[in-house]
């Protein structure tokens, strides 16, 4: 066990190195005081001039905090203020600068321009005033008498702009505006006046471009963020009007204006997004209730009628509902004749309802907004391929039968109708022509269904009765109806019915 007396001993005699530890410490506090202001100062200058902004900020930084009555600290400092684009810091430093020596016309002649660039011109004009009185240099009292001219006729734009905004003439206040904005790049007031004249003009693209601006030249900006997400949602686009609100209430969680509004969107977008899970799931009529929905939460703004009815359509057309489906796109198409995907949807659905026509001028119509989709390309050629087909008899619509039938049963479909429509039941002159040509094509179907290399060459889309088709093969039927092996359908003189099977 170490003993009291040791323990003391150790202690004192570690005491004369605290000591000098202590008056070493108190030294250095008197070299800071006396040299190393000027030492920031110096490296400060020398990092400024290399380009190492963030180095030299923390140089000058030192230097105002070791001699808080410096000038030069201050107004070094808002030039690396200035050169990193940080002009609302840049500004108390000049302000500083110019309380601490009123005759220093440099920073005056900055502060009248950084004021001029925030709106604040009568501010300004008595800056670029005094520097006139102080007697500048010859640069300074140009520039300064140049500011001054621009400082009076931005007075005068915005006074008119005023008069043209009350008077509800939003379109000659923008122009004036755009003119004052064009100098007063951070000017608050002219911003929120030119984005009121573009609601009321219906451009709410500009009216974003100044509202978002607003966003980071207000700090407590609620008002500017609520009329984005009112826009936005006005627009349809509910996922950026949720953002928009969201970003008020974390200004303030109690604005009543956004967190009414913040509700309805919050409802809305729930609904979009379930009603968009539903089709990834291939629920189309599920996602078709969800969408119904979304409209009857919002009815009072068209665009999200039109979103909820465009991807009904889409939901209908994939769903293979066509006459549902070309209803609903024809309506949304009336709004938005240009609507790529719905013109896509709908020529989906009049493929799906045989009404290639119809729906290869849709794909057509498609194409020339967006000429580099694959999808318009190859349905365009599908519809196209379809309507040729069709153009052609169909051998098996003919006999009722399908294309996987087998010969039996062509047999006995192509009996069963040939002993409908042979001639000899028809007495009208009218009615018998027609059933002659109706006898020919059934008895044409089963020549080609029941020979298995005729039938192979319709399958791939040739036709074997048709000459063309042929190009120069054998033709069945040349010379008339003798052609048929073993069976005249309507035997020599007047019509005997017989069949011959082979």
């Amino acid at each position: 066990m170490v003993s009291i007396d040791h323990l003391t001993h150790k202690i004192l005699t570690y005491i004369p190195y605290v000591l000098v530890l202590i008056d070493m410490r108190y030294e250095g506090v008197k070299c800071g005081k006396d040299g190393s202001v000027d030492n920031h100062m110096e490296m400060g200058k020398k990092l400024l001039a290399a380009g190492q902004l963030a180095d030299a900020l923390s140089h000058f930084h030192a230097a105002v905090d070791g001699d808080p009555k410096n000038y030069l600290a201050y107004y070094r400092r808002a030039t690396v203020f200035l050169a990193m684009g940080k002009s609302k810091s840049a500004l108390p430093d000049l302000s500083r600068v110019i309380e601490l020596k009123p005759d220093f016309t440099s920073a005056r002649l900055q502060r009248g321009n950084l004021l001029l660039k925030q709106g604040k011109l009568d501010e300004a004009e008595s800056d670029f005033k005094k520097v006139l009185k102080s007697k500048p240099s010859d640069k300074e009292e140009k520039d300064a008498t140049s500011q001054l001219a621009k400082s009076d006729e931005l007075q005068r734009l915005v006074a008119q702009a005023g008069r043209s905004y009350s008077s509800k003439d939003y379109m000659t206040a923008a122009a004036q505006l755009d003119a004052v904005i064009e100098t007063c790049i951070w000017d608050v007031a002219s911003r929120e006046m030119r984005a009121d004249c573009f609601i009321q003009m219906g451009e709410m693209g500009k009216a974003i471009g100044d509202l978002k601006a607003l966003s980071k030249l207000k700090n407590d900006n609620t008002q500017g963020f609520y009329k984005l997400s009112t826009i936005y949602y006005n627009l349809g686009d509910h996922e950026m009007s949720l953002n928009e609100v969201r970003e008020c209430l974390k200004l303030d969680p109690d604005h009543k204006q956004c967190f009414s509004h913040y509700k309805q969107v919050k409802k809305l977008n729930k609904q979009i997004q379930s009603a968009e899970e539903l089709i990834r799931e291939q629920r189309y009529e599920d996602a078709v209730s969800k969408y119904e929905d979304v409209m009857k939460t919002e009815p009072n703004v068209p665009q999200f009628s039109l979103l909820a009815k465009e991807r009904i359509c889409h939901a209908l057309s994939q769903a293979q509902q066509a006459s549902r489906a070309v209803s609903v796109c024809s309506e949304v198409l009336q709004s938005d004749p240009e609507n790529v995907n719905v013109l896509k949807d709908r020529a989906e659905a009049y493929v799906q309802d045989e009404q290639y026509e119809n729906a290869i001028k849709d794909y057509e119509t498609a194409a020339k907004h967006s000429e580099n989709d694959h999808q318009i390309k190859e349905g365009l050629e599908r519809a196209q391929r379809l309507l040729k087909q069709s153009q052609r008899r169909d051998y098996y619509k003919i006999l009722g039968v399908k294309r996987t039938a087998q010969k039996k049963e062509i047999i006995r479909a192509y009996r069963k109708l040939a002993q409908q429509w042979h001639p000899d039941n028809f007495q009208d002159p009218e009615e018998k022509k027609k059933a002659e040509k109706k006898f020919i094509d059934i008895a044409q179907a089963k020549e080609v269904l029941t020979d298995p290399e005729m039938r192979t060459k319709f399958d791939h889309g040739e036709d074997p009765m048709d000459p063309e088709s042929q190009q120069g093969h054998h033709q069945p039927f040349h010379g008339g109806f003798h052609g048929f092996q073993g069976f005249n359908p309507f035997g020599s003189g007047p019509f005997n019915f017989k069949f011959n099977f082979n």
